[in-house]
């Protein structure tokens, strides 16, 4: 007779991995605000650099292009050299290009650093991420962690327009750059000290041609959806979304027949996994859209200057960050799919309560709207990617972080899309022109309202007022759709959301005692 011990203890994580979290949480908060932080930055720049419509256009997408094209390579990367590696190899080119974009001399010498910079940025969202689930094994610390490394993205992506703000204030537009430099070098060196490496020892060699065909699938995409949400629909942006989803099947197609493919297809068998990217993007679309016209709103409708409406955006950007970080200790007390389902559901009442604004008087309304529905995607957010990461065996943490990014990263793009190209028809079909508006200025303030406010200021006041007032109540009747739109995806997924998720208890949430019970307990007797 002999016995075995069935016992599990977690190894849970002590001070140096919650130092080294805070260490992590550093340039997720630096990544997520240089994607939001350069748009006050805009007219300096183009002021001192002159740059073509079509380069500022370039200026301000190619870092986010740049991001979700490599987080596929970067997060299977790092799985195979070692995510600490990588992390450390992205901070030294991303501290680099921070410093060359911050005094750089031409518009071409600003777009290949912000090129450079989102390739650098693509290393570090998957890395950090991917450490964590080897930093914190006990499940239950894991999702705390998860909620603070969310915390940090969402709330950086809010702030990115008053942090800018401020900034502008004081010094020049490359400022906005220079905050990536001691932040990475802080990173450098302390993450040899406070982060582990970890690799999969089993990973074979990098397939460029997948890496090819990854950036050839999603970079159409993007722009493709980015393009309809400007222009509305064209050959060249239904022509690019086409081009990207036949070079993603050839992808798909590639990676099934690899015995190392750059993403592991056999994640989406899970349910749990697939399940949750689904959910994640619903939430990603849903509030893509209604933040473009939010930040329209706020300048355009209440007047507000860009640093004026930045920092209008920090209450609910703070909710946001109390939302994600309460969602483990919600999970514990009401499940997780509730809490997922329950969170989409009163994001929808913060929407429907927007789709009572009006274009006089409203900004109130529209910022407790916000806070709302912030608090409610919230804890779904950091609970969702808590559930594809624990879906994941260890070795492909790197991998599933990316595709969990990415789902993002589509899912906002999708929304902003969708939702932008249906409120910008339906300002254009609500709007009446005033008799008395030259051709060509009628034509600017049909197309939008940044181009009615534009015709408005070379127009005599008489003709001014109502197409300003006219401009703005179409507007409003765009944005109330799209914020109606989104509240019933939000409503329809959190049905979907419980129903999925409600018998699922994520180990990151069970009780702690039940890893000291288990630890503690007696070992059973077995037969030889």
């Amino acid at each position: 007779m002999t016995t075995i011990d069935t016992s599990a203890p977690v190894e849970r994580a002590g001070k140096r991995e919650w130092i080294g979290l805070a260490v992590l949480a550093l340039p997720t908060l630096l990544l997520a605000l240089d994607m939001s932080v350069l748009h006050l930055a805009v007219p300096h720049l183009a002021a001192d650099l002159k740059p073509s419509s079509t380069q500022l256009l370039w200026i301000t997408d190619i870092y986010g292009f740049m991001v979700a094209g490599f987080l596929i390579t970067m997060g299977t990367l790092g799985d195979r050299i070692g995510r600490r590696k990588l992390l450390m190899i992205g901070a030294v080119a991303f501290a680099a290009a921070s410093a060359l974009a911050a005094f750089s001399t031409s518009a071409e010498m600003l777009i290949a650093t912000r090129t450079v910079l989102g390739i650098a940025g693509a290393t570090l969202m998957p890395s950090t991420l991917g450490l964590i689930s080897n930093m914190f094994k006990d499940p239950r610390q894991r999702g705390v962690a998860i909620s603070v490394w969310m915390s940090c993205f969402m709330g950086g992506m809010a702030l990115g327009p008053a942090i800018g703000g401020v900034l502008l204030e004081a010094f020049w537009w490359g400022a906005v750059f220079l905050l990536g430099v001691p932040v990475m070098v802080l990173l450098l060196a302390t993450a040899p000290i406070l982060l582990p490496e970890h690799r999969n020892p089993d990973a074979g060699r990098l397939d460029l041609a997948s890496v090819g065909l990854s950036l050839g699938a999603i970079l159409p995409v993007i722009y493709g959806l980015k393009e309809l949400a400007k222009d509305g629909v064209s050959t060249e942006s239904l022509g690019a979304v086409v081009l990207g989803l036949v070079v993603g099947v050839t992808f798909a197609r590639r990676q099934l027949r690899l015995d190392d493919p750059l993403l592991d297809l056999r994640l989406f068998r899970n349910k749990r996994f697939s399940s949750a990217l689904g959910i994640f993007s619903v939430g990603g679309f849903a509030m893509g859209g209604i933040f473009l016209f939010v930040a329209q709103y706020l300048q355009l409708v209440e007047g507000l200057s860009a640093l004026e409406a930045g920092l209008w955006m920090v209450p609910p950007a703070v909710a946001m960050i109390a939302g994600t970080m309460y969602g483990p200790a919600l999970s514990r007390t009401f499940g997780a799919g509730w809490v997922i389902g329950g969170g989409m559901a009163f994001s929808a009442v913060g929407l429907l309560l927007m789709t009572q604004v009006g274009a006089a008087g409203g900004l109130g309304l529209m910022i407790v709207g916000m806070i709302i529905a912030n608090v409610g995607m919230g804890p779904g957010a950091s609970l969702t990617t808590d559930i594809v990461i624990g879906s994941a065996p260890p070795e492909k943490a790197g991998s599933a972080a990316a595709v969990s990014e990415t789902s993002a990263e589509f899912g906002i793009a999708l929304g902003i899309a969708t939702l932008g190209s249906l409120g910008t028809a339906i300002y254009r079909s609500d709007l009446t022109v005033p008799a008395g508006t030259p051709g060509e200025l009628a034509t600017a303030a049909q197309d939008s309202l940044p181009g009615a406010t534009v015709a408005a200021a070379e127009l005599p006041a008489d003709v001014a007022g109502p197409l300003i007032e006219a401009a703005r109540e179409a507007f409003m009747t765009g944005l109330t759709t799209v914020a109606s739109i989104s509240a019933a995806a939000l409503l329809v997924f959190a049905v979907v959301g419980v129903t999925l998720f409600r018998r699922f208890q994520p180990a990151a949430h069970a009780p702690e005692q039940a890893t000291a019970d288990l630890t503690d307990a007696e070992p059973e007797p077995v037969a030889a």
